[in-house]
């Protein structure tokens, strides 16, 4: 039945079922708690502070070179392992890899005084060492996601460690552009405004500080309503959203001396790109990367551009290099699991697969 008055529709034609899944799930998100993050199957291999390394054993292992995860210091790393269906780890386990996934943890006011030098050699270094020795592997490929993905590349080019592959996503290199305000670069750089005091004043960054930081900066963090009231009648997209909703508000805390180290070294005097930057007496020259190199970015990513990833691809030394653009957003990709699939893609022609015993 359709209400009309003088011949026209006032109200077009619902669907019943789908507004009532519309309005229902609406309710849920409102109402419910925020959803439980169950990860794929694990284990602690390593652990230092609050820094814990996970291994995530292959469902059918088909590759002898294991991947070794990492994600930003600022956020939370379940990003990478958001549920069934969605994780990048559970994605690549299937793939047959074997995953170690190092998850920073969030600091307290005693660790104040870790910085960037610590995290990369005490921290990050030591814990690829562990996943070599846990493993039993020759070779093991690194893998940065974000900041993650410049650490990442920041270590590969000091460790002689033995690195098979190294592969990096929304990775920001240079530091020059980018989402941080043109004026807050500017002052920076001309040393009119400095981040040392605030830090020395919190010692530690509170997550809900970072929070709001990212919020402003970019839209991702602000969870928008509105694609999620259009598409509240699609349970799959719903679950994702409560994922994402969640993460985006559960931000990590931030050691002083690495917030004050990564403004000064990274956004104000660009040391990385520049090959100016020593961490630990080392200094990083991302032309001693030699290793085969896969770089992508995303088109819609609103925190990562990707000139400030492209870059790299001229300062490394290898010979085997990749740089693709892939349809999508800095955190879309990620939740959706198909970073599992990019990095396998890539990944599985430059790892040693297991031999089947002849029976």
């Amino acid at each position: 039945m359709s209400t009309k008055l003088l011949g026209t529709n006032l109200f077009p034609l619902l669907n019943i079922e789908k507004e009532t899944k519309r309005w229902n799930n609406l309710y849920k998100i409102m109402t419910e708690p925020k959803p439980d993050i169950v990860p794929t199957p694990r284990q602690s291999v390593w652990k230092k502070n609050k820094t814990t390394l996970w291994y995530h054993p292959a469902k059918e292992k088909k590759h002898d070179v294991p991947i070794f995860l990492v994600y930003s210091l600022l956020n939370k790393v379940y990003i990478l392992d958001v549920g069934e269906g969605s994780s990048v780890v559970g994605g690549l386990t299937e793939r047959g890899y074997d995953v170690y996934l190092l998850d920073w943890g969030s600091p307290g006011l005693e660790d104040s005084d870790i910085t960037l030098d610590k995290y990369i050699i005490d921290y990050m270094e030591n814990a690829l060492k562990r996943a070599l020795r846990h493993s039993g592997a020759k070779e093991i490929s690194l893998a940065g996601y974000c900041l993650g993905g410049t650490v990442a590349a920041i270590l590969a080019s000091i460790t002689k460690l033995p690195i098979r592959n190294l592969t990096l996503a929304a990775v920001p290199i240079d530091f020059s552009i980018g989402i941080v305000p043109d004026k807050w670069l500017a002052g920076l750089q001309n040393g009119s405004l400095s981040f040392d005091q605030f830090a020395d004043a919190h010692e530690t960054i509170p997550s809900e500080f970072l929070y709001l930081m990212f919020r402003v900066l970019s839209p991702v963090y602000g969870s928008p309503k509105i694609n999620l009231i259009t598409r509240a009648h699609d349970e799959d997209y719903v679950e994702k959203w409560r994922r994402m909703d969640k993460w985006t508000k559960d931000t990590a805390s931030f050691t002083g001396a690495a917030f004050k180290q990564m403004f000064n070294d990274l956004y104000k005097d660009n040391k990385l790109l520049k090959g100016e930057l020593m961490i630990a007496g080392r200094k990083v020259d991302l032309k001693n990367i030699t290793c085969p190199l896969f770089v992508f970015s995303c088109s819609r990513d609103t925190l990562v551009l990707d000139k400030q990833s492209l870059p790299i691809m001229d300062l490394v030394s290898s010979e085997d290099k990749t740089y693709e653009v892939y349809e999508g957003g800095h955190v879309s990709l990620a939740l959706t699991g198909v970073f599992a699939e990019i990095w396998d893609k890539w990944l599985s022609s430059r790892s040693l697969h297991m031999q089947k015993e002849l029976v």
